[in-house]
């Protein structure tokens, strides 16, 4: 693979300090599953932390030994020579406590019980994840980053690493996040989630124990879910009304393309992701609100942080609008941040952080660049 990182390992750091959640719930023990790619430099100072949204993990580029096909979700943006270029960054993807892909999350065993946690497993905040990572820094020696990234749920625990630690972080790439959810993007987790709850296979969280996975809910949840990752463009250049046959069925099974391709989705993430960390996933994104302790004045919010800033927005993202972007943007400005800023055209919608986008790849690089600079090879 050109610019590839190639063959990748994922590896796991265990944690015997117990972790009290945002909710008072406290954790004995855990395990973060992460990858790394690149050298670390001698003084420590290159590495960059991605962090993953809702769906991600910490298999964030390259491939698994055997299975050229298993590539990871950022790959197009983490590689030598890539805008996150591993010739000259440490790189470290982690997935999140909660997690369903080798972190502590529900589907993992109870010593108490020597059952899965299912319903039991706390509920998690993005507070909560950022100072999960800073343990595992503390456990690689980085105390502090060049950057930390992410796009979406990702762009969240960038801005909180930048309040929660705001002397281990030089740079907030902040990508297609907002600094709370509306009204509206809450309403479509919340019905994502009851799909979820009202499966008869969820048995309250605790399926594992039945032998069943509550496939149907979690189904609909991803298919409602893709729906607003999309913009209204991008799905009628791809699908417009194309049937499948041809021709009208007039009945209820799959007639339109579009209804092939939601349903294929939803199909193939209800095949491995896990119900119960879906719900957490979502919790924690309505939860992230960094002004709800300062009466909802986001500059007060700011005040803690220290970093510079790259916040990158796109123009056809309408779960996470540019102008959630630019209310981040000037509450940085507000306490005298140096900040960049980005606007994206894209047709992609939400997806469009993920996309092989020449604009997009050429701001990322240009501020990457300036990073890099600051650091001894």
């Amino acid at each position: 693979m050109d610019n590839s990182v190639g063959t990748v390992t994922a590896q796991r750091a265990t944690f015997d300090m117990p972790l009290t959640f945002r909710s008072g719930a406290v954790l004995p023990r855990y395990e973060l599953a992460y990858e790394t790619y690149g050298t670390l430099n001698q003084d420590r100072s290159n590495a960059i932390l991605v962090c993953h949204a809702l769906s991600g993990n910490h298999h964030v580029a390259g491939h698994y030994a055997g299975d050229p096909k298993s590539v990871g979700w950022w790959d197009n943006m983490i590689g030598p020579g890539k805008p996150v270029d591993t010739d000259r960054f440490f790189v470290i993807g982690v997935n999140n406590l909660g997690g369903c892909h080798g972190s502590t999350g529900p589907s993992s065993i109870d010593p108490k019980t020597g059952k899965p946690y299912g319903a039991a497993f706390p509920v998690v905040t993005v507070e909560d994840w950022v100072e999960s990572q800073a343990r595992l820094a503390d456990q690689l020696g980085i105390r502090q980053f060049a950057a930390v990234m992410g796009g979406s749920l990702g762009g969240m625990q960038a801005m909180q690493w930048s309040l929660s630690f705001p002397e281990r972080v030089r740079h907030g790439l902040v990508i297609a996040a907002a600094p709370h959810l509306t009204a509206e993007n809450i309403a479509f987790n919340d019905v994502a989630r009851n799909a979820i709850l009202t499966d008869p296979d969820f048995h309250g969280g605790d399926f594992y124990g039945h032998g069943v996975v509550p496939k149907r809910g979690l189904r609909l949840a991803r298919m409602l879910g893709h729906i607003t990752y999309l913009s209204d463009n991008a799905m009628a250049d791809k699908f417009g009304r194309s049937l499948r046959s041809g021709k009208l069925g007039y009945g209820y099974d799959i007639e339109f393309e579009i209804e092939s391709y939601l349903r294929y989705q939803g199909d193939k993430f209800a095949s491995y992701f896990d119900a119960n960390t879906y719900l957490l996933m979502t919790k924690a994104l309505d939860y992230f609100d960094p002004a709800r302790v300062y009466d909802g004045n986001l500059d007060k919010a700011f005040s803690a942080a220290r970093s510079d800033f790259l916040v990158v927005s796109f123009t056809t993202d309408w779960r996470f609008a540019p102008e959630r972007s630019r209310e981040i943007v000037n509450a940085l400005l507000h306490n005298h941040r140096n900040v960049s800023y980005a606007e994206i055209a894209s047709t992609h919608g939400h997806d469009s952080f993920l996309m092989q986008h020449e604009h997009y790849h050429a701001v990322m690089r240009a501020y990457l660049d300036r990073v890099a600079g600051e650091f001894s090879s």
